[in-house]
């Protein structure tokens, strides 16, 4: 019995081992080979679409044709995907050959959009959210990501100089306050307020702009001016996907001030009899705009992307290079971004593990005190040269505030490197009843070493200069240097820490659907964690900013070594977040949520602030009455309120009381340093808050070729913080920090999508979106304070006008308004003359202040954004318009080159020829220089081809050619109409204007 068992036991074992060797092979024999095409709705093949065999881990890529092979069993599934194409999933038959048609994922009610810790689809959005997708954003050469929502969205107002080492400045429905810099607040891969340059526009996957207060509140106090979410790309699974973008382009200057040449300029001052100074003239005819340009700067960008993935993880990596002159002289920026993240599933899938790594390194050159450089190429007279006979640069310094703009250039350095890197890690848990966790840990840390040198030329000829500032409230500043050469180093380094862990609940019973999110989340900011030193008197310039051991600052009893103003800060936040999401048959929707947050930027009292919010929604269209009519697919309409806070641009020290330097004073015969307090303590201070109310309609008609949303709101700020004035018998610093003041903005916007045209070999799409925005200043006061109804801000401070505002923060009008002197036209003498403070008398010396008048302002009335795409085979062809109107300019720069009785000294405009020079008020600032800011720009044109088939390796490659700024259509006599719109004194130009340029580029975009 034993004997036979045995015998059993070792024949049931061969015939086991037989079977498992031979499994696979019958598995494999019941595999087939399936073949056919993946096309795009309108026949097209795709390229580059992956083909999954559902739950098997097989998966290969469609070639260049859109043709596709892949080894499948009858019964099986294949899941086809690519990006902008809805996921199509089709089950194996009998039959061997397959054609799968692919649907266009466009903005459509199914399309998901990105909210805070969490997503939802757009039938079921609540809020006013705007999605961009990459084939929506700018085109050309750009390194800074808001330039590439530059007119794409509503309300979104966006203004940019040619300068490559400034960001654009990024405003939302209208200004919110007048403390911080008013941009968004940006959220990067679920990492909240992340470094904007750390993404390179080629690796963006979407961008979403929540406006609304309860789309924002979310994240609390942080979200005041709105949040801007990015999405990188991601891998998929299937075959590893390898892709490379660049692109080199060449950059001219579009637009220069109109100045007399020599002979102008000669002829000028002979028909007054007036004439230059030897000094000056020496026979030359100098573009001293040219002289500190470039004829053309190159732009080039390289990208390099790797992705893929399996059944259980993917990866994309990424690696960017971007090398950009500036069109000044010696300014341009170099930048490589790296990326890597990854995603992994375990446990059957119900975890999932994501780590996401991103750095950033930037290596930027600019110009030592370039609004100087600016200002000076204008004003240096054209008969002098820029270098002498001998060699040596061209100077006259009898003249004040007269100098070389060339000699300033070459005879100074500026250059920052600065790096970020932010490290993310995530863990996703799928729970039981619908529940999941969700675990997120990041970590930025940016580090910046800035450096400067002025050689021992510019310290010896410009001691004593003024600068020339961007607008504020305040003027220029005298410069004082110090002897043989000057440089400074500042290194710091900043710190980001962020855990932040929810639970979400996702339920549907029957025709009830609800989706909850608990949160906690924890942030650690450090700031300014560096040490900063100037020093002079160096033996050589060779050196420049590199080594201070060759300098000997102590030999030059008037220098003071400057170790910098700021701070070092410790910054924390602690916030409880939850919300509530339910709709009931996706026809009657709700939102509701929360934000709890503390923070130590405020007073001891009020360091804790609340944020609620709540949205509902309709969508008529689902209903009964609705069915039978023809004219809308859908049709939504929104409404909400909610509550955000602002806590940036403040400090531990905002509220907090300190001491410091105040000069020096002399005791017993010595010069002393005095020490006292510099800031009053306020344990009341607390959060600026923003309330907004928003309708709004979503609709689609036309059997989904019009779709578009169409929004108004009315956002109120209170408790805005300024600096009042006070008792110093109460507070010996004479002032404090306190709230009081509130901005009000309303506004409607509108967006609409239209395709006119889609047939297999032709498609036309359109978009514009249109925003008007009305800003007024509630008020300043505080009752507990003195001051604060109105403050004056921008101050050009040109030759005779020191102490001259052009604009006033004042209750009942918005900001930029322009608050100066109301021309009047000339005299019987030809003098200017103006209308004094009574309205009625004209006088030709006005008082500073006295005889202002409230003048227009630099808000737009309307904003908008045109994008045309047109797609004929394999040919596409983008055209995108953008305009601004209703708002006014000060052309403070005009007005400061306007003085035809100082011709002999300084340039003037072409404009100022026919100008008497008896007029000695010529350039006086007012309403003369005040002018239309509307414009129309052709902003971008792109021609691109796709080749059908290049070779085997080859999935698709794309060659293009494109054209910024092609021309623009403007009343402004200045250098462009596109002054910055940001901070608290925008629409202003004075002599700080960075030349804008029209690029023209070639490029490639090919997938392997």
């Amino acid at each position: 019995m034993r004997r036979q068992l045995d015998y059993l036991v070792r024949n049931k074992a061969h015939i086991l081992l037989l079977l498992l060797f031979a499994a696979p092979f019958y598995a494999w024999t019941q595999s087939k080979e399936i073949k056919g095409i993946v096309k795009d709705d309108k026949g097209a093949g795709i390229a580059g679409a992956t083909i999954t065999v559902k739950g098997k881990g097989r998966s290969k890529a469609s070639e260049a044709s859109g043709t596709f092979s892949i080894q499948a069993a009858e019964g099986e599934t294949l899941v086809f995907s690519a990006v902008g194409y809805s996921t199509v999933e089709v089950p194996v038959t009998r039959e061997n050959d397959y054609t799968v048609s692919m649907s266009t994922a466009s903005n459509t009610l199914s399309d998901v959009v990105i909210v805070g810790y969490g997503s939802s689809s757009r039938r079921t959005l609540t809020t006013s959210v705007t999605t961009v997708k990459p084939e929506e954003l700018n085109r050309g050469a750009i390194a800074d990501v808001g330039q590439l929502l530059q007119g794409k969205v509503p309300g979104l107002n966006i203004t940019a100089s040619g300068d490559p080492n400034r960001s654009a400045a990024v405003i939302l429905r209208g200004a919110s306050t007048i403390n911080s810099p008013g941009g968004p607040y940006y959220v990067i891969d679920g990492v909240p307020g992340a470094d904007i340059a750390t993404i390179a526009p080629d690796d963006v996957a979407s961008i979403d702009v929540l406006k609304d207060a309860a789309a924002t509140a979310i994240y609390g106090n942080r979200a005041a001016n709105g949040v801007i979410i990015v999405t990188t790309k991601r891998g998929r699974k299937g075959q590893t996907q390898i892709s490379y973008n660049g692109y080199v382009g060449v950059e001219s200057v579009s637009g220069q001030l109109k100045m007399m040449d020599a002979s102008q300029l000669r002829s000028f001052l002979a028909k007054n009899n007036l004439s230059f100074t030897p000094a000056d003239d020496k026979g030359a005819n100098t573009d001293w705009q040219k002289a500190v340009e470039r004829d053309n700067a190159l732009s080039t960008n390289h990208n390099l992307s790797f992705s893929g993935g399996s059944e259980h993880g993917t990866y994309s990596a990424s690696v960017n290079y971007i090398q950009k002159q500036g069109i000044l002289k010696g300014s341009d920026l170099e930048r490589f971004i790296g990326r890597l993240s990854m995603e992994q599933y375990a446990l059957n899938d119900r975890v999932k593990f994501g780590l996401t790594v991103t750095n950033s390194t930037s290596n930027a050159n600019d110009i030592a005190y370039r609004n100087t450089v600016l200002l000076q190429s204008a004003l240096y007279l054209p008969v002098s040269p820029i270098m002498n006979a001998d060699g040596t640069y061209f100077e006259n310094l009898t003249k004040q505030n007269y100098y070389n703009p060339v000699a300033m250039m070459k005879n100074s350095q500026a250059n920052n490197k600065y790096s970020t890197t932010i490290g993310n890690f995530t863990t996703q848990v799928k729970l039981p009843w619908g529940l999941s966790y969700d675990l997120s840990l990041s970590y930025q840390r940016y580090n910046y070493l800035n450096s400067s040198y002025l050689d021992k030329y510019f310290t010896s000829n410009y001691n004593n200069m003024y600068d020339n500032p961007d607008p504020t409230t305040y003027g220029h500043g005298l410069q004082s240097f110090g002897t043989n050469g000057q440089a400074y180093r500042g290194a710091y380094q900043s710190t980001q820490n962020i855990l932040e862990t929810f639970f979400t609940w996702q339920r549907k019973f029957g025709a009830h659907s609800i989706n909850a999110v608990l949160g906690y989340s924890w942030q650690q900011n450090i700031n300014n964690d560096g040490v900063q030193a100037s020093s002079t008197n160096f033996t050589v310039d060779n050196t420049g900013y590199l080594n201070f051991a060759l300098s000997n600052p102590y030999a030059i009893p008037s220098f003071r070594i400057n170790l910098g103003g700021g701070a070092y800060q410790k910054i924390r936040s602690i916030s409880d977040f939850a919300r509530l999401n339910y709709n009931f048959k996706e026809k009657y929707l709700l939102q509701a949520s929360i934000r709890r947050d503390g923070g130590s930027v405020f007073g001891a009292n009020k360091q804790w602030g609340y944020f609620p919010a709540a949205a509902v929604a309709w969508r008529m269209s689902q209903e009964d009455f609705m069915r039978n009519q023809t004219i809308f697919n859908d049709l939504k309409l929104r409404a909400s309120y909610g509550v955000t806070g602002n806590s940036l641009g403040f400090d531990p020290l905002t509220a907090k009381f300190s001491s410091g330097s105040l000069g020096t004073f002399y005791y017993n015969g010595v010069l002393t340093a005095a020490y006292g307090p510099v800031h009053a303590a306020n344990p009341d201070l607390e959060w600026e808050k923003i309330t907004t109310t928003n309708i709004g309609f979503d609709f689609t008609l036309l059997k989904g070729k019009l779709n578009g949303t169409l929004d108004w709101y009315n956002k109120n700020t209170t408790n805005m913080i300024y600096n009042y004035k006070v008792d110093p018998m109460l507070v010996p610093v004479g002032n404090i920090t306190a709230n009081g003041g509130s901005i009000n903005n309303k506004g409607i916007e509108l967006s609409l999508n239209y395709s006119p045209v889609s047939t297999k070999n032709f498609m036309w799409t359109t978009r514009v979106n249109l925003a008007h925005n009305v800003n007024k200043i509630t008020s300043l006061s505080n009752p507990s304070f003195i001051g604060g109804d109105s403050v004056a801000v921008a101050f050009p401070e040109g030759a005779g006008q020191s102490g001259s505002s052009l604009e006033l923060l004042k209750v009942g009008h918005p900001v930029g308004q322009f608050f100066t002197f109301q021309y009047a036209g000339k005299n019987s003498a030809g003098v200017s003359q103006y209308v004094a403070a009574d309205g009625k008398t004209l006088t030709t010396t006005p008082i500073r202040g006295t005889d202002y008048h409230y003048l227009g302002d630099a808000q737009p009335k309307l904003l908008l954004g045109w994008n045309n795409t047109f797609r004929y085979k394999t040919f596409d062809l983008n055209i995108f318009i953008r305009g601004v109107f209703g708002n006014k300019i000060f052309n403070a720069t005009k007005a400061d080159l306007f003085r035809p009785n100082t011709a002999q000294y300084t340039n003037i405009l072409v404009s100022a020829g026919d100008e008497s020079t008896a007029d000695y008020n010529a350039y006086r600032y007012s309403d003369r220089f005040i002018e239309s800011g509307s414009y129309v720009r052709f902003d971008n044109a792109t021609l691109g081809y796709s080749f059908k088939q290049f070779n085997q390796y080859i999935k698709s490659f794309r060659v293009y050619a494109s054209v910024n700024n092609l021309f623009v259509i403007t009343k402004f006599t200045g250098v462009d109409p596109e002054v910055n719109q940001g901070g608290i004194a925008p629409g202003v130009d004075y002599n700080n204007f960075y030349p804008k340029t029209r690029t023209v580029l070639l490029g490639v975009n090919v997938s392997f």
